[in-house]
């Protein structure tokens, strides 16, 4: 800690009576004046994120005057696919109480900051308490947390140069799909409700490249909801060359150096000091203008037809029809080699009884061989034709299904502004490319064994092309939906 400041740890319980644990950071010496304001600073995403990931913060603004709360933000009841920002207000008022009974600290000047995620728990905890005297959002966001998601991977995507079906339909339905699954937490909570109800003074930061919340929608939102609950006591700052988190960026938002932009820190300090003197800034918005290349697109929920349960159902159709051709060949294939073996062993046995019977039994075995060898041969050129369109079928359909899914999963997990496509061609991710031409050769594969397989001449071929026929068929409108047979 430097030597200008001062850090107490402390404890305090949360929602459900987890224990959190923190530190105070505060002016030392002769700049610990007594009764000066106070913040609680609030995590973004992440599972029990450590409170060191906001010392750069809290060291900033303690410079500013202020005493400042940190805390390692809860793993219980938190993870990828659960949350509740009704629990994690809960436990940012339990912070906030912890912060008003410090030494120094005038509790009648201690607010909340919140970051990304904590822009939507910050003011769901002011809401409910008096004892918050002002919010501070750094790079919150207006819009559903579905809704920002699926921006943020798809701008990552787009800055990395990727254009086409796969950022425009494929990435939005994985989500929708996820969501549908109950795999994406808080997936249609609405800020704006909470944000109508603040009664306290509002300090909004932004960075211009902003690549993780929609810089230039997310501010109009919140203006529209503090003005529409008849509060216009907000400052709304832009700052330039800054990131997500108001940090100095130089790629545009992609890179996020430890220094936080300039006069960031000075801004906070000199308005908290007005907001909790009474004198807050009316409705103000400064900065450059933000820098978002493309808008938002709602990601309404899924209807039954698009619903994870039918997209399970597809799945399993999908691995049944083009995983059991194969399987259906290799089993007759070893039934086959089993067959043979035997009528070799038997008719090693029979051999004397069929010299003692002379020619005319030959004669016959060999016309009935030749018989069978012709049926048999009859059949296979009848059957050859729809066995190269079903392996066809079977390796495109099997190929495109499951290196989509595995795909389409390392794209959102490694999506936002770190979005890594891997090689593109015409802006298009060669992976997905190629998972296109496969999906193309599966419809050509359907439609010519649709017309050739009622040719086969055994039965049970028929049974095993015609399932393998339902797999491509229902493919057909699967592709469709998920991108992959689109441009």
């Amino acid at each position: 800690m430097p030597d200008d400041l001062a850090a107490a740890e402390v404890s305090f319980p949360g929602s459900g009576g987890l224990v959190l644990h923190g530190s105070v950071i505060s002016p030392a010496g002769a700049r610990a004046r007594s009764g000066r304001a106070g913040v609680v600073l609030v995590h973004g995403a992440g599972t029990g994120t450590k409170r060191d990931k906001l010392l750069g913060e809290a060291v900033a603004f303690a410079r500013q005057g202020l005493s400042v709360l940190i805390y390692d933000k809860r793993s219980e009841g938190y993870s990828l696919f659960e949350r509740s920002y009704s629990q994690l207000a809960d436990d940012a008022l339990g912070a906030v109480r912890t912060l008003r009974r410090q030494p120094g600290v005038n509790p009648a000047k201690v607010g909340i900051w919140g970051l990304s995620e904590g822009g939507w728990v910050a003011p769901l905890a002011a809401s409910r308490s008096k004892d918050i005297s002002f919010v501070i959002l750094v790079g919150a966001n207006g819009l559903q947390p579905l809704r920002q998601q699926t921006w943020a991977v798809a701008a990552g995507l787009r800055k990395a140069g990727v254009r086409g079906s796969f950022v425009d339909r494929a990435e939005p339905t994985m989500y929708r799909v996820i969501a549908d699954a109950g795999m994406f937490p808080e997936p249609y909570y609405d800020p704006e409700p909470v944000i109508a109800s603040l009664r306290q003074p509002v300090l909004g930061i932004w960075g211009v490249h902003d690549l993780l919340t929609p810089p230039r929608e997310t501010p109009p939102i919140f203006a529209r909801a503090l003005e529409k609950g008849g509060n216009r006591q907000y400052t709304f700052r832009f700052f330039a060359d800054a990131d997500h988190a108001a940090h100095r960026t130089p790629d545009g938002g992609v890179t996020r150096l430890p220094e936080l932009a300039p006069g960031y820190a000075e801004l906070v300090g000199s308005w908290v000091g007005e907001a909790t003197s009474g004198r807050a800034p009316v409705a103000q918005v400064t900065g450059p203008a933000p820098v978002q290349a493309d808008d938002s697109v709602a990601v309404p929920p899924a209807g039954w037809w698009e619903s994870a349960g039918v997209q399970g159902a597809a799945l399993v159709l999908f691995l049944v029809a083009f995983g059991g051709y194969p399987v259906g060949a290799l089993v007759r294939r070893l039934r086959r080699r089993g067959g043979v073996s035997s009528r070799n062993r038997a008719g090693r046995g029979e051999a004397p009884p069929v010299n003692r019977a002379g020619h005319g039994e030959a004669a016959v075995i060999s016309r009935d061989g030749q018989n069978e060898a012709s049926s048999v041969n009859k059949a296979g050129q009848g059957k050859a034709a729809p066995v190269k369109g079903a392996w066809l079928i079977s390796a495109g359909g099997l190929a495109v299904v499951v290196g989509g899914f595995l795909y389409l999963f390392y794209s959102i997990m490694t999506g936002g502004k770190l979005a890594s496509p891997g090689p593109l061609v015409v802006e298009r991710p060669l992976i997905w490319l190629a998972l296109q031409a496969l999906a193309i050769a599966t419809v050509a594969g359907t439609v010519l064994t649709g017309v050739r397989w009622r040719r086969s001449a055994a039965a049970g071929e028929r049974v095993r092309v015609g399932l393998l026929m339902a797999g491509g068929v229902v493919f057909i409108p699967w592709a469709l939906y998920w991108g992959l047979l689109l441009p």
